[in-house]
């Protein structure tokens, strides 16, 4: 048997860098909805008393086969803990051999971050200049990085429900501080990143062109999105079978969904033009495989191909 690998997240910090997870992604989002890839719907087990869940999203990547063991546990914030943890389990596809075990903190709050800048930079406006963002929590601060690296902002507005969160959001990055209506009133690119469980995003509130990236919301129940901000609009997934169990903010709005990712960067499917775009984030388990796979290949000194 081979010596496995074991990388905590400071180790994975020094392995992983946006530019490379981006194209790593891009290739990823592609090989699922082109090849297709196997990777399937993540299995969740609900945990009521906690208002919390276990998912096991699993997948094939190339040379290597896995899956992440996740927790979302949202009340975690209260007591100074992650709201999300996990570990992934790295397999050789060729012999079932495995190679390698990683905290999946970093690369889940990375690689959701980084497939939002994929799919702001194939769906904004090329001249996009204010971003909002609804939340204030890890995923706030991912996405501010990350999609930066696709587009120029010249304003940065940011909403919490705690407002003193908000606060030290701004203090930390320069944002301005604004009530949700007034955030995202004139954005071009909204962010959607709450624990929330009703909206508290208004379609109203909106302009006609507006990117929205949403991302907080998992589960048929769930939305962080009113039926509104679908009206007029692209709807954008990773994945059509996940959404269709887990997409609340898509499902109970009843909104059809035009194309995933990889269709459009595959360009089997053309990018929608001149209005309202939404992507619909869920993750799916090949891009974390993705993601591990290259980190694990450079910490062996090998070169990956994204």
């Amino acid at each position: 048997m081979p010596t496995i690998l074991n990388l905590n997240e400071d180790q994975i910090a020094a392995l992983l860098d946006w530019p490379s997870l981006i194209a790593v992604l891009e290739s990823a989002l592609i090989e699922y909805s082109v090849r297709p890839a196997c990777s399937p719907v993540r299995q969740i087990l609900s945990l009521p008393a906690q208002d919390a869940f276990f998912g096991v999203m699993a997948a094939v990547c190339r040379d290597v086969l896995g899956a992440k063991l996740v927790t979302v546990y949202p009340g975690n914030a209260a007591h100074h803990l992650p709201t999300h943890m996990g570990t992934i389990q790295l397999f050789r596809a060729t012999t079932g051999e495995p190679i390698a075990n990683l905290d999946a903190r970093l690369i889940t709050e990375m690689r959701t971050a980084a497939v939002s800048a994929i799919a702001t930079r194939l769906l904004a406006k090329p001249d996009a200049q204010i971003l909002a963002i609804l939340g204030s929590g890890v995923q706030a601060k991912a996405h501010l990085k990350a999609l930066r690296l696709v587009r120029n902002f010249t304003q940065v507005y940011i909403w919490s429900r705690t407002p003193a969160h908000a606060l030290r959001f701004a203090e930390e990055t320069g944002a301005v501080p604004a009530s949700a209506e007034n955030a995202v009133r004139n954005a071009d690119i909204v962010v959607t990143a709450t624990h929330a469980p009703e909206p508290v995003l208004s379609g109203g509130w909106l302009k006609s062109d507006v990117h929205v990236n949403a991302i907080g919301a998992v589960g048929a129940s769930r939305r962080e999105l009113d039926a509104s901000v679908f009206e007029n609009a692209s709807v954008i997934v990773e994945s059509r079978e996940a959404a269709a169990k887990e997409a609340g903010d898509v499902l109970l709005a009843g909104a059809s969904i035009y194309a995933e990712l990889g269709e459009l960067l595959a360009g089997t499917k053309p990018a929608p033009q001149n209005h309202r775009t939404v992507y619909k984030a869920l993750g799916i388990g090949i891009e974390d495989i993705a993601t591990a796979r290259l980190i694990y290949m450079r910490s062996a000194g090998v070169t990956a191909a994204p």
